[in-house]
């Protein structure tokens, strides 16, 4: 029997469209069940994505809002609101933890570039989280967040990526200094978004191999999960 896990994910990839052609085939072919669903979040309506095996719950926090490319969706999920971040990512904690019978309750978050920031930070605000996954996102900055963290935070990022890395060493003391778990790997020679890359058809040999130490530390901590 599988186990299920609940997730949060926070997903941010500035490709273009047309740059994800080489994963569109792959995504077809996945025998992964996938379904969007509606949900509230106050007054704003957010969508939900479901995967077989792990649950990884995908809110759409740009729900409601337009743009014409991907430039226009960069700025507009820079410039969404800290609240309004938390009181989606808290909607869709609850419908993870009440509105899926095949899910075991044991709650994660995950995110990738501006989701990875936001997974750490969020591990601050949700005292339900049994763990929060981080890819190349920066890190806790303040004492008081790093003391709010609940469960064991696990970084993943690039050697090549000087403005994430720097947040690196203050968070690692914050976080002991908390008595937090904090476990940082950099992955040598890969380049900020390597999740991505790595996939690639054109990424480099650092990416690809980051990628598949990332997948494969990943996999095991997710198994890990009480």
């Amino acid at each position: 029997m599988k186990r299920i896990v609940c997730g949060l994910f926070l997903v941010w990839f500035a490709l273009s469209a047309s740059a994800q052609d080489w994963a569109k085939g792959r995504l077809e072919k996945s025998s992964r069940h996938d379904e969007w669903v509606e949900f509230k979040s106050g007054e704003r309506t957010i969508d939900q994505l479901a995967e077989n095996g792990v649950i990884a719950i995908a809110p759409d926090l740009l729900s409601g809002q337009t743009y014409a490319d991907i430039d226009g969706a960069r700025k507009a999920i820079s410039a969404l609101p800290k609240e309004q971040v938390k009181a989606d990512l808290n909607a869709t904690s609850d419908y993870a933890l009440t509105k899926i019978p095949a899910a075991n309750g044991s709650l994660a978050v995950c995110g990738f570039c501006w989701g990875g920031g936001w997974a750490f930070g969020y591990a601050s605000v949700n005292p339900k989280l049994k763990a929060a996954y981080s890819f190349y996102g920066v890190a806790v900055d303040n004492a008081e967040d790093a003391a709010k963290v609940p469960c064991p935070v696990y970084g993943f990022y690039a050697e090549n990526d000087a403005r994430v890395d720097e947040t690196i060493p203050k968070a690692q003391e914050l976080m002991k200094a908390a008595g937090k778990k904090y476990e940082p790997v950099i992955y040598k020679g890969a380049g900020h978004g390597f999740m991505r890359e790595g996939e690639s058809p054109t990424g480099t040999p650092e990416n690809k191999k980051a990628r598949e130490d990332a997948w494969t530390r990943w996999k095991t901590l997710l198994k890990e999960l009480p």
